[in-house]
């Protein structure tokens, strides 16, 4: 009886389920969080009667086999990329992507990661940087006694000095995309890094055909739905008690079978 094992890989992969659901929910308030899903495959299957072996002398075939499934694996965790809604926060510094693409952050040890979140500050030597202190790249320095900052919609980031009337360009900011955003690798800390599946790198500009652009003042919510994490949720709990359920019953027909005199 095959039944144990297979209902145990149900059960295990109803808890990777669980633990990607779980996540979701936790970072419901994540800024620029984007929501994953466990993808699941079924495991090979074992053949006891083959599709089309001939049943008679006269040529006559079996339409359908006898393949017996020997339950479900993991397959991966799809991140959903969809955009997440906008927050107005009013800080000069906060800056949301709405559309595609990925803030550039460069890391101490000279790679480089990717985020969606603009919650950015400035450093001790007015540098741009993330909330964890890395430098947002290309490098935008505020100069001292700036009274206000103004940046587009194309990432043109421009300052005020003192009385000065006129602005002073401060820099341009560029945006990241990659082919295949799914495959890219969450790192912690709303960061995310490049990987094979992902493909490189493509620098752009914001506003680009194809292009988010730069809502200064706002950040980008999770893309989380809490009332579908919550229905999902239900449905992975009741998956597990039904492999839970046919591992008990398999387990009673062992029992009559082995009293079986």
């Amino acid at each position: 009886m095959k039944t144990l094992g297979i209902a145990a890989t149900g059960m295990l992969a109803q808890q990777t389920n669980v633990d990607v659901i779980a996540n979701n929910i936790a970072n419901a308030n994540t800024t620029g969080f984007k929501s994953g899903r466990a993808a699941f495959q079924d495991l090979i299957y074992q053949t006891m009667q083959r599709e089309g072996a001939l049943t008679s002398e006269d040529g006559t075939a079996r339409p359908v086999g006898t393949d017996i499934g020997l339950g479900v694996q993991a397959a991966g965790v799809v991140r959903l990329n969809s955009q997440g809604g906008l927050l107005q926060t009013e800080n000069p510094l906060h800056m949301a992507i709405e559309g595609r693409g990925f803030f550039v952050l460069n890391r101490p040890d000279g790679s480089q990661a990717y985020t969606r979140d603009g919650g950015f500050q400035l450093s001790s030597e007015g540098q741009l940087v993330s909330l964890s202190g890395y430098e947002v790249e290309p490098a935008i320095v505020v100069p001292q006694n700036t009274r206000n900052i103004e940046i587009n919609q194309e990432g043109l980031v421009m300052a005020y000095i003192e009385n000065d009337p006129d602005p002073v360009e401060l820099g341009q900011l560029t945006l990241a995309t990659f082919l295949n955003e799914a495959g890219m690798k969450p790192i912690g800390d709303n960061l995310l890094e490049a990987t094979t599946a992902s493909g490189e790198a493509t620098e752009v500009s914001p506003g680009d055909p194809g292009i988010g652009a730069v809502r200064q003042g706002y950040l980008e919510n999770s893309n989380v739905n809490i009332i579908q994490q919550i229905t999902d949720l239900i449905s992975a709990q009741r998956a597990y008690e039904m492999n839970s359920k046919a591992i008990e019953t398999a387990d009673q027909m062992m029992s009559t079978v082995n009293q079986i005199k």
